[in-house]
């Protein structure tokens, strides 16, 4: 696979991972039965992945950040990124596997939750190992430190005898 394709690859699965997680914690992953005094009935409480473990979406969001910051980074700032992912993912994977523990538990979206997270921390490991060799985003409108002025290009091309309107 080229290093172009990895690295759409790496994004794509990371912002799919980080989404998925997203989507999952914004689902009902517990049931709890408050028992009410007579006549009422027992109340049905539902709580999502998200008020269970309120950090959950932050830590989701973070990471569709971190699949945007792959494609704006380079070199050390990229490896820094996917070490990030890295950590993100395993703390998400250890939340959603906390809410797919629990008893009561609605088991199919914490699973997912922790699916996604383990695409975060698997983008953001191939980012540390090969993020050095993917393409970065052209510096086309960087300006170049050490270009002098134009006015001194001009001088300069006048004095070597050539014609700068030319």
């Amino acid at each position: 696979m080229s290093a172009r394709r990895q690295w759409l690859a790496t994004v794509l699965v990371c912002a799919a991972g980080a989404a998925a997680t997203l989507v999952a914690a914004g689902r009902a992953w517990a049931d709890e039965v408050v028992a009410r005094p007579a006549p009422l009935a027992d109340q049905r409480v539902v709580h999502s992945g998200g008020e269970l473990l309120p950090w959950l979406p932050a830590l989701a969001w973070v990471a569709l950040a971190g699949a945007g910051a792959l494609v704006a980074t380079r070199g050390r700032a990229r490896r820094a990124v996917g070490a990030l992912l890295v950590l993100v993912g395993a703390v998400m994977a250890a939340g959603a596997g906390w809410g797919a523990a629990q008893p009561a538990a609605a088991l199919a979206w914490p699973v997912l939750g922790v699916a996604g997270a383990v695409a975060v921390a698997a983008a953001g490991t191939l980012a540390v190992a090969r993020g050095r060799r993917w393409p970065v985003l052209g510096a086309r409108y960087e300006r170049p430190a050490h270009r002098p002025p134009v006015a001194d290009r001009l001088w300069d091309a006048l004095d070597r005898g050539e014609d700068p309107t030319a």
